[in-house]
């Protein structure tokens, strides 16, 4: 992990001296080996240089073959993929049956903590067929999320002629490697600054042929500057995160546009359960639940973030299918002092209560900070609380929120596919990735209610169960704002609109000026 993480201090390779279509971020690349990425400046890569079995075509929500020719279940637990005949990595090496078995064997075997092989839970065993059939056997059958969950970080097919089955690879070995089938290749790597693509010619997904050959992404330690080089035109277009007072400004100038999507991302507050504060788990719970009662989400939207992001009432925000609002109804829109002060006073806990809170500033947009001063002043406000707070960048921030040096910490999540259970499992189930020592028998219970059961009315009421049961007895997480999806663009730029969809992937191949 810290080869993975520290590597790409220089330039190395290839020339960038024609950078063609650029498009500039903030957010930072964590790894490019899929085993340890569950991130967006890692996704961003990997949607560009990886095939997957299943992809989800521009502008749709639905996943479709891209490398395989088909998929499906054959039996109730067996998922069997036929892939395309005579593909290959970019170095030559062919890409067959036994690499996507090498992909997804390794992907559990390393279970990297920051990693996302929580999200293939259900996966039991993967099997070679024959050179181009592979089968998955799940340990639970009729899993109405499995198709959605191959085209997500958890799914990028690798080559088993780079990666080593059982240790993760470092960013400069990856990308020199050329172990990349998707519509682009990496030609040059400074990691977290610089890094250029070429499209690669023999990709023949469902995501299409690439409308521009070379695209660079030039990484932002801030939205500041971004704001500028897009309005200035020295980048072609801005993706995450712009800051809601850049946005603003953005809107009113006419040499650029602003283009939205589907929103999404969430915003929320995670709790260690073993650190934070409280003496048993009845007297971390009533810590929970009087937070819980002391947000104002509506003033953190508004005089934070400008309306861009609209108060979460739940871990699934408002407008994916299923989602409810049980934090709403439990603990009210409105902070409640009384409330929240009765549920630390039953717990027999002296006010104010020192609160630790880690948040992160170069990785969820630089309004974090001005969202973590607002937050702290609520709770300060209550009279029930004392907040220290403090900051770290984001490769640091990773390591050690799973070395349980965080006891109450900031995260985001953008999400993986367009299904309510995805901002479920990959939180609460078992193995999940919030590393966050939560997991329960009767949430694991409902969490397979809702993923295997085929009658749409019956399984949007076994979502609002598992909803309101993580709002009223168990709160692993607080969540407090969600948010849309939001590009910028020079007035000359085509395609961005194509790419702002409910599968959440910005692809570079639908871009062009």
């Amino acid at each position: 992990m810290l080869a993975a993480a520290g590597c790409g201090s220089g330039r190395t390779g290839g020339d960038s001296g024609d950078a063609g279509l650029v498009v500039g971020t903030t957010d930072k690349i964590f790894s490019l080996d899929p085993a340890a990425a569950y991130d967006n400046g890692s996704l961003l890569v990997e949607t560009q240089v990886y095939q997957f079995l299943l992809n989800t075509p521009p502008g749709e929500a639905v996943p479709k073959p891209d490398a395989a020719e088909k998929c499906g279940f054959s039996t109730p637990t067996v998922f069997t993929c036929t892939l395309k005949k005579d593909l290959k990595f970019a170095n030559g090496n062919p890409l067959t049956a036994n690499s996507v078995k090498f992909s997804f064997d390794r992907m559990l075997k390393i279970n990297d903590p920051n990693g996302p092989a929580s999200l293939l839970g259900n996966l039991d065993h993967t099997d070679v067929v024959d050179p181009t059939t592979v089968n998955f056997t799940l340990k639970v059958a009729n899993d109405q999320t499995f198709a959605a969950i191959l085209p997500t970080q958890a799914g990028p097919i690798v080559d088993e002629k780079v990666f080593p089955a059982d240790k993760l690879l470092d960013d400069d070995a990856v990308w020199k490697a050329k172990p990349f089938s998707g519509p682009y290749t990496i030609t040059s790597y400074d990691k977290n600054k610089l890094v250029a693509y070429q499209a690669n010619p023999d990709y023949n997904g469902v995501l299409g042929k690439p409308k521009t050959d070379r695209v660079s992404t030039k990484y932002f330690a801030g939205s500041e500057n971004m704001r500028l080089d897009v309005q200035n035109g020295d980048i072609d277009v801005a993706w995450r995160s712009l800051a809601p007072t850049d946005i603003e400004s953005l809107r009113k100038n006419d040499k650029v546009t602003v283009k939205e999507g589907p929103g999404g991302e969430l915003r929320y507050i995670i709790f260690n359960m073993n650190t934070m504060p409280g003496a048993t788990p009845a007297a971390k719970l009533a810590v929970r639940k009087a937070l819980a009662s002391s947000i104002d989400r509506e003033a953190l939207s508004t005089g934070v973030y400008k309306g861009t992001y609209a108060p979460a009432y739940s871990s699934v925000p408002q407008g994916v299918p299923g989602a409810t609002e049980p934090f709403k109804e439990i603990y009210g829109e409105k902070p409640n002092k009384t409330a929240a002060a009765k549920f630390l006073a039953d717990a027999g806990l002296p006010t104010p209560v020192e609160l630790n809170i880690q948040y992160n500033t170069d990785h969820y947009g630089s309004t974090s900070s001005e969202e973590y001063a607002a937050l702290k002043s609520q709770l300060e406000a209550s009279g029930l609380f004392k907040v220290n707070l403090q900051s770290t960048e984001w490769v640091s921030y990773q390591k050690e929120r799973v070395k349980d040096t965080y006891a109450i910490f900031q995260f985001g999540w953008f999400p993986d596919y367009p299904d309510a259970d995805d901002y479920l499992t990959p939180f609460f189930g078992t193995n999940n990735f919030l590393q966050s020592h939560f997991e329960d028998p009767r949430i694991n219970a409902e969490l397979l209610a809702e993923v295997t059961e085929p009658d749409n009315a019956k399984r949007m009421a076994a979502l609002a169960t598992v909803q309101r049961s993580l709002a009223a007895d168990f709160i692993p997480i607080l969540p407090l704002l969600s948010g849309k999806q939001i590009a910028v663009s020079g007035k000359n730029v085509q395609g961005v609109e194509n790419t702002l969809d409910p599968s959440f992937k910005f692809r570079f191949g639908v871009l062009s000026k």
